[in-house]
């Protein structure tokens, strides 16, 4: 799995003139067929259905999906939408009045809010070093009052450092900015 930009056709340019390096080994990805159609759920019903490229290193043989920067791996909701419920919670909100809020089912939000909160300490770790590594005069956030609440601070503080040395990563939401730092696995059992 490798996460790219959100706009397709430029994706597809880039891996035909072989711009995209595997992240195994660095040689260049080639098209090399689809993966299955998925359907993704975005605010206000709006549904976005996505066709992810498959694509085959040179160097070492290796497939891979090459995953759009609004999706998370096995996630049926766009980044921004799971980002609202994190960003709800960490700022006190409970878990009911979220899934009314963005429409989801009660159990899908615990999913997400369970998820990230076990692992709240390694992504605040993560996106702290982030902040750090790529902000041109980094500024930590202030502590939070629960590490959840932490963790969010942290990829938030990390969008902001990514948007002071590259303006553009500044027109993306956070939790897109989120999802490829993290390669799609924000939420996945594998990351960090």
């Amino acid at each position: 799995m490798l996460t790219v930009g959100a706009n397709a056709e430029k994706v597809e340019r880039q891996l035909s003139a072989r711009e995209l390096a595997c992240p195994d080994c660095g040689a260049p990805l080639k098209p090399w067929g689809w993966a299955r159609p998925r359907t993704l759920r975005g605010g206000a019903a709006a549904v976005v259905v996505v066709r992810p490229r498959r694509t085959r290193c040179l160097g070492c043989g290796v497939s891979h999906v090459l995953l759009p920067v609004f999706a998370l791996v096995r996630r049926a909701d766009l980044a921004e939408v799971i980002g609202a419920a994190l960003a709800a919670k960490a700022s006190g909100r409970g878990v009911r009045p979220i899934a009314v809020e963005l429409g989801r089912p009660v159990e899908t939000v615990r999913g997400w809010l369970r998820r990230f909160g076990g692992r709240a300490e390694l992504v605040r770790a993560r996106f702290t070093v982030l902040l750090v590594d790529v902000g041109v005069d980094p500024v930590p956030p202030a502590p939070a009052a629960t590490a959840f609440g932490d963790a969010v601070a942290a990829v938030f503080g990390a969008s902001v450092a990514a948007a002071s040395r590259w303006p553009d990563v500044g027109k993306v939401s956070p939790w897109r900015m989120a999802c490829a730092a993290s390669g799609g696995r924000l939420l996945a059992p594998s990351w960090p």
